[in-house]
């Protein structure tokens, strides 16, 4: 059955522009990717089917191309452009911050973060290198490591820094095993990079450890 065979108030299309999209439930969001459904069932109900072959949305965004197209209605094309729309909010968000507005709110770095790093099955560092206005100069993905840990050179740390004569900086990694408290390892890391540069005047604003469900933040700990 196609959508909008659906009673006007239960299509997704019209209630999104009615109410806005975040009126929308999961299943109603993929639906509108989806389009139409198959013989005996809606895009919603395909959509239903997905969100609980994977146990979610995000495990749905995740999938791999070979169990994503398992269920009957689901093809190479609705993959793609998943795919696509996952790729478009990642840039839109980094795209947000190289605007050259000041990060002032550090919950847009948090979310940022998040989007970057919590996926990702290796551990990666990263760093926001800013000016003296708190404005986004660069940002680099520094050192990729294993699924437990990434080796950190802090003289490239440094290097970059004056590269892009950079006047603060913000620290960013995650934790593939989904625990975002900070190690031993990480406080002593943090505690030797904020040393480094302040010789240099370059201030350490966070260090920001991403987790599955959780971040750590260093400043919010009142640990920098």
């Amino acid at each position: 059955m196609k959508l909008k065979l659906l009673p006007s108030h239960t299509r997704p299309r019209e209630k999104l522009l009615s109410h806005g999209r975040h009126s929308l439930s999961d299943a109603e969001l993929l639906a509108l990717f989806l389009r139409t459904g198959i013989p005996g069932k809606t895009a919603i109900e395909l959509a239903n089917e997905l969100l609980a072959k994977f146990g979610g949305l995000r495990p749905v965004l995740l999938a791999q191309q070979k169990s994503f197209c398992e269920i009957k209605g689901i093809g190479i094309t609705h993959f793609i452009q998943l795919q696509a729309a996952l790729e478009i909010s990642k840039r839109h968000m980094k795209e947000s911050l190289m605007q050259g507005k000041t990060l002032s709110d550090p919950k847009h770095v948090i979310e940022f973060l998040r989007q970057e790093l919590r996926d990702q099955t290796n551990e990666c560092f990263v760093s926001l290198f800013l000016n003296s206005q708190n404005q986004l100069l660069a940002l680099d993905t520094l050192f990729v490591g294993s699924i437990d840990q990434a080796t950190i050179y802090p003289r490239e740390i440094v290097r970059r820094c004056l590269d892009y004569n950079a006047a603060a900086v913000i620290f960013g990694h995650n934790h593939p095993s989904g625990d975002a408290m900070a190690s031993a390892e990480d406080i002593r890391l943090t505690d030797r990079l904020k040393s480094l540069l302040l010789e240099l005047d370059i201030r350490v604003l966070d260090h920001i450890i991403i987790g599955d469900s959780d971040y750590f933040s260093f400043a919010e700990m009142k640990k920098l």
